[in-house]
């Protein structure tokens, strides 16, 4: 891909991100939308013919955004497990996560139709999530922060359970309370 393509892309994705946050914003206030590709267009100033080339359904980049902000999320997990207590980086670690599962309820039946087009597999995203949660666990079993009997894959799940099962009307509130309890059932007793 030629360098002006490539970052005019990456524009076209960068669009859809902050237009998907703001959707998951307005949903808050009670207000579903669906992402408009003119929209996002007009955010990313490209013709929505640059947009159509490089993606050719919203669905393709809906999948893009969200391939990206998965890597972005399970990137920086390293650097965070190694920059302080394995505890207080894991649940600020899992904030982000929280976040990046709200700001995809805008995605709303987009993201089932990725899901069930296989575009976006729960295994790999499963896969990432739990690769990005084991450096927090081996530092903080080092340290003896954390339990050392606990796989990362169960903290992935547990996660996951905890952003589910939260109450739709505190959902914010309620999942930052069950994460802290999750991280507390990590500690040795």
């Amino acid at each position: 891909m030629r360098a002006d393509a490539a970052r005019k892309r990456a524009q076209v994705v960068a669009a859809a991100g902050a237009e998907l946050a703001d959707l998951a914003l307005a949903a808050r206030d009670g207000e579903p939308a669906r992402l408009s590709l003119d929209k996002v267009a007009a955010r990313a100033r490209v013709g929505v013919a640059t947009l159509y080339r490089h993606f050719p359904n919203r669905e393709a980049l809906l999948g893009a955004v969200y391939h990206q902000e998965l890597t972005r999320l399970c990137d920086v997990a390293p650097a965070m497990a190694a920059a302080g207590a394995a505890d207080e980086a894991l649940l600020a670690w899992m904030r982000r996560y929280s976040n990046f599962v709200e700001s995809k309820r805008a995605m709303g039946n987009d993201l089932r139709t990725m899901v069930a087009s296989g575009a976006v597999t729960q295994t790999d995203t499963r896969a990432r999530l739990t690769a990005a949660v084991a450096p927090f666990m081996q530092a903080g079993a080092a340290a003896g922060i954390f339990r050392s009997d606990v796989p990362p894959g169960d903290v992935v799940a547990a996660m996951a359970g905890a952003v589910i099962a939260a109450d739709p009307d505190q959902q914010r509130e309620q999942t930052q309370r069950l994460l802290a309890l999750l991280v507390d059932g990590l500690r040795p007793r």
